[in-house]
This record gives structure tokens, C-alpha cells and sequence, in this order.
């Protein structure tokens, strides 16, 4: 058993969310992460539901709007965007509501953090997975604008997403925080990152991150049977739709390369004795 593979809704950007859905169903995914965010279409459950219907195409995850652009997405309120994003996670089915880090201006909704993720957990069947994120720098300084950080672990939460363009652009151990969220890892934005101090979601084996051997290490176990793996490409500069489609069909390949277990040589036959 592998995990499925699905294609995020912000690697089609500048397209519509509905692209998303076209270009996974004309390249093989096996379903969509819906990002919220300004696209309208994003906001509208019943309309992402109508696309997911018309192109036969699941939403497996939901990633909560809680990007700096996002913030008056589903109301001004973070905890109401939390809550909103695990009912449209348990409309379409899917069971991960994908989560940053609060804000450092966000003193309140930085102090009900932890305990809002845990209860939306319990009184749902959806788990909410808070994602690694990384330092700003500007004009040579580095900043942390994340409470109380930029690595969930260090608080602790039940459930986590591993970004590795995140990884890149922190300067993070990859497979040590791998191992730091160890059984609560259930989802991977699988993306890349050449080291350089900025987010930039590369295809995956065209930075510097170990992402086949992350790969390899999820393709069994625990994660291979509960967890979702998420293509979050950056395309924004492909001119066409033929050149966002090949950096697309470039990162399922890649994903779906080394997620296929390891299987364990053969043993060798022994080969007759001839008669003399």
C-alpha cells in the first residue's frame, strides 16, 4: 500500500482553483488539497464540491486560510477559519485540515492555539496537522514572525504536516524533524527548496532536500496506510498551461517513484543439476 498522491490547489496559481481539478484528473492524481484562500471559488464549499463531482476528482485535505493575504478569508476571526475549515473538510470527506502557526501579532488566538487544535480534533473525525514553517529575512534580518516558533515540536500537537520547502528555507534537518513528528507525521507537502532563505516550492529533486529519502521512509508503516501526500509546486511562471502541466506530471512522477516500496530481493532458485 502506498499513500495517495494529490496535487495542491495553490500549485496551478495564478490559474482558478477549477484548473486544479482539470489538471488532476487529466494527469493521474489521486485527488485535490483545497487551498482557501482569495480565488472566490476556494471560499465556496458547494462549488468546489460541484468540481470535484464534474471531474471525478476527491478533496483529500484542506488547508486552512492562514497565509498573511488570507486574513478576512471566512470572517476576521482564526478560530472561526479553523472551525470552518474542519466543516468543509468533513463535507467533502476528507480527513486532514492542513494549519500554520499563529501570527506573533496574534496574541489571542496564540494563547487558544493549541487547545482549539485539539479540541476541533476531538469533535470531529479530522485531524488537524500543523505544518513547520521558516524565518523572514529582510534587508539581512532574520525574524520569526510565528508564536512561539516556527517548528510545531517544540509545543507539541498531535498531528503534523512536513513541508520541504519549509525545511529549505529554515535551515531544518528534514529527516531530523521527520523523526521529531514521528507518529504524528500524517502529511507531507512534498515540494523542494535550494536552501536560500525564502519560500520557494521547487519540483521535488531539484533543490537540495532529501525528498526521496523522505519518500522511501513514508512509503511503509503508519503513514503509507493513513496519510496523504501533497504536490505543492510553485508554477506561478510557467507562461502555459502545457508547461504547468509538465512540471505537474515531473512531481507525481517523482512522488510516485519513490513512494513504491522497497521490495526485498528474490531468492535465488538454484539451478538444476544437468543429467550427464
Amino acid at each position: 500500500m502506498t499513500p495517495p498522491v494529490v496535487l495542491s490547489s495553490a500549485s496551478v496559481y495564478p490559474e482558478p482553483v477549477a484548473a486544479a481539478f482539470e489538471l488532476a484528473a487529466e494527469l493521474g492524481y489521486d485527488g485535490v488539497e483545497l487551498m482557501v484562500w482569495t480565488d472566490a471559488v476556494s471560499q465556496d464549499v458547494p462549488a468546489v464540491r460541484r468540481l470535484s463531482e464534474r471531474y471525478g476528482v476527491p478533496v483529500l485535505a484542506v488547508h486552512a486560510p492562514c497565509l498573511a493575504v488570507t486574513q478576512r478569508v471566512w470572517g476576521t476571526d482564526p478560530v472561526e477559519r479553523i472551525r470552518r475549515s474542519v466543516a468543509a473538510a468533513e463535507h467533502f470527506g476528507a480527513r486532514t485540515v492542513v494549519l500554520h502557526p499563529p501570527f506573533r501579532w496574534q496574541r489571542r488566538y496564540a494563547a487558544v492555539f493549541a487547545d482549539e487544535v485539539a479540541r476541533a480534533g476531538e469533535h470531529a473525525d479530522v485531524r488537524l496537522a500543523v505544518e513547520n514553517m521558516f524565518p523572514v529575512s529582510r534587508m539581512g534580518i532574520r525574524t520569526v514572525p510565528y508564536a512561539p516558533g516556527f517548528d510545531p515540536t517544540t509545543v507539541g500537537h498531535r498531528f503534523y504536516t512536513l513541508d520541504l520547502s519549509h525545511t529549505a528555507a529554515a535551515g531544518t534537518d528534514a529527516l531530523d524533524l521527520l523523526d521529531r513528528m514521528g507518529e504524528g507525521l500524517v502529511h507531507l507537502h512534498l515540494t523542494d527548496g535550494s536552501g536560500a532563505p525564502r519560500d520557494e516550492h521547487l519540483v521535488p529533486g531539484r533543490g537540495t532536500q532529501p525528498c526521496a529519502e523522505v519518500c522511501e521512509r513514508l512509503s511503509t508503516g503508519r503513514f503509507a496506510a493513513d496519510g496523504v501526500v501533497v504536490l505543492e509546486v510553485s508554477t506561478r511562471r510557467c507562461r502555459t498551461r502545457a508547461q504547468r502541466a509538465t512540471l505537474l506530471a515531473e512531481s507525481l512522477v517523482y512522488a510516485r517513484l519513490h513512494l513504491a516500496p522497497v521490495r526485498p530481493p528474490s531468492p535465488a532458485v538454484p539451478r538444476p543439476t544437468p543429467t550427464p
